[in-house]
């Protein structure tokens, strides 16, 4: 009797569904099609997985990390803050890549009349631009407005956003005259807003990713991490206006 209801025991044992695998990446908002579109290609590629995505700005991003957030790949738009990453031990170093590059561009509303010169911009009411304190593109905007003597000029008209993508709704939506997006999130709202110049002034827009490491899965963070790396991932990239590292 004991022997049947061992068997039967094991048998109902291996009859449970597997756990299906999960991983979880938390990527820059400026990411957020181009990393939607890898994830469903990566989890098309590996079944039974689930890969859960978070887009934000960067800083938030790295502070949800450090506070023990289970993330097994970060994805930055900054090197500033994949370097504060490794300071503190929650990605590994040794898996750290740059994947990509942005440019700084200022966007106005769609139909709106677009500046000759970046100085112009003196005369808008409002510009919207990342918080500095908390958004890559903001800290990008702040070095190019400082380059061009302007930032200090514009601080009673400076509407702070909390992501680059709260700044493109900003002047989609016309509530603001001009923005400073990435020209990637530009492409987004292509028909809501124009492109009037490609701005310098600042350190090169480029995006690190690494393995985390407060997440479940590392070994499948770096097989992602890979792929984005990967011609494939490239490719996906390349098609929301990234460029290659």
């Amino acid at each position: 009797m004991k022997k049947l209801v061992l068997a039967l025991a094991c048998v109902a044992l291996f009859s449970l569904p597997a756990r299906a695998a999960e991983m979880t990446v938390s990527g820059a908002a400026s990411l957020t099609n181009a990393f939607t579109e890898l994830k469903t290609l990566f989890e098309k590629s590996h079944a039974g997985l689930t890969v859960h995505v978070n887009f934000a700005a960067s800083n938030p991003l790295l502070k949800q990390i450090q506070e023990g957030a289970p993330v097994d790949v970060f994805a930055s738009a900054d090197q500033a803050t994949m370097d504060k990453a490794v300071a503190s031990k929650v990605v590994d170093p040794a898996t750290r890549k740059n994947f990509a590059q942005n440019d700084l561009v200022l966007i106005v509303p769609a139909g709106a009349k677009k500046p000759a010169k970046l100085e112009a911009i003196k005369a808008y009411k409002r510009v919207a631009v990342g918080n500095p304190a908390s958004v890559p593109a903001g800290r990008y905007a702040k070095a190019a407005l400082t380059t061009a003597k302007l930032w200090d000029a514009l601080q009673s008209q400076l509407i702070l956003g909390n992501s680059v993508r709260q700044v493109l709704d900003y002047v989609a939506r016309g509530e603001v005259d001009a923005g400073l997006v990435y020209a990637t999130d530009a492409k987004q709202l292509a028909s809501k807003v124009d492109v009037a110049m490609v701005v310098g002034g600042h350190e090169p827009v480029s995006y690190p990713i690494a393995v985390a490491t407060t997440g479940k899965n590392p070994k499948m963070g770096q097989e992602f991490l890979n792929f984005v790396l990967s011609p494939e991932g490239q490719k996906v990239l390349a098609k929301y206006g990234f460029s290659k590292p």
